[in-house]
């Protein structure tokens, strides 16, 4: 039953990572402030949508970001050390200052709430309030992490994916119950939950970088055996 512990450690790695950046709890106190001059069902329907939107993004980035990236020369190895260092330096920043983060995205998302639910939907109310650039990067970055074939991917593809699913799943009901996850937790709380998703963000980053080292360093001792055994031919 090896294959089903694989499945649900894919599926908790993918879902903690994309879960900590994505952070739906900071995420419903922005929706709830921007959003507030909108009726109950068009914030209902934009909670919908945001989570479609979001899924979209997180599975292109985790399925087709590797490749983009592979296209122009860069090796899965190279890929995990980088996106597992670009993934531990966004949780440090989270860790010591993430409302400076959630700042920020407030203040993207209210210089360009000035449209229709539907045009607001994708930008700025996914794009770059929910899923923005540190999403991509996480989402790549677990990607670059996949088994070559076999099994072993097929049990990755299944977890991740449902991974993804589930965080875009959280954005959805944390945007429908915006209101009343404000009224419960406050800003307060809403930052030590978000400190401790860091955290964990920082040592998915840490693990991603030494596995893509260690693959590396793996390839480094295979090419200097090569160069030894071929003169000796």
């Amino acid at each position: 039953m090896s294959w089903g512990l694989d499945l649900v450690q894919h599926f908790l790695l993918a879902f903690s990572a994309l879960f900590s950046i994505v952070n739906p709890m900071g995420g419903a106190l922005i929706f709830s402030q921007v959003t507030s001059n909108r009726t109950h069902l068009e914030r209902v329907a934009l909670a919908g949508r945001i989570g479609v939107y979001a899924a979209m993004i997180m599975f292109g980035a985790l399925w087709v970001g590797v490749y983009v990236l592979n296209f122009f020369g860069v090796t899965i190895e190279a890929l995990r050390i980088a996106g597992g260092l670009v993934v531990a330096a966004a949780a440090w920043q989270m860790l010591n200052a993430p409302e400076h983060r959630e700042a920020r995205k407030q203040s993207q998302a209210d210089e360009a709430m000035e449209g229709s639910p539907a045009d607001t939907a994708f930008f700025p109310l996914t794009m770059p309030l929910t899923t923005g650039p540190g999403t991509i990067s996480v989402a790549i970055a677990l990607g670059a992490n996949r088994p070559a074939e076999g099994a072993a991917f097929v049990t990755f593809a299944v977890g991740a994916s449902a991974g993804a699913l589930a965080v875009a799943g959280s954005v959805w009901l944390a945007y429908r119950w915006a209101d009343g996850i404000v009224n419960l937790l406050g800003p307060g709380r809403v930052q030590i939950v978000a400190r401790l998703a860091a955290f964990l963000l920082l040592c998915v980053g840490v693990q991603i970088t030494l596995n893509g080292a260690m693959e590396a360093l793996k390839q480094v001792r295979a090419a200097e055996a090569a160069a030894i055994v071929a003169p000796a031919r």
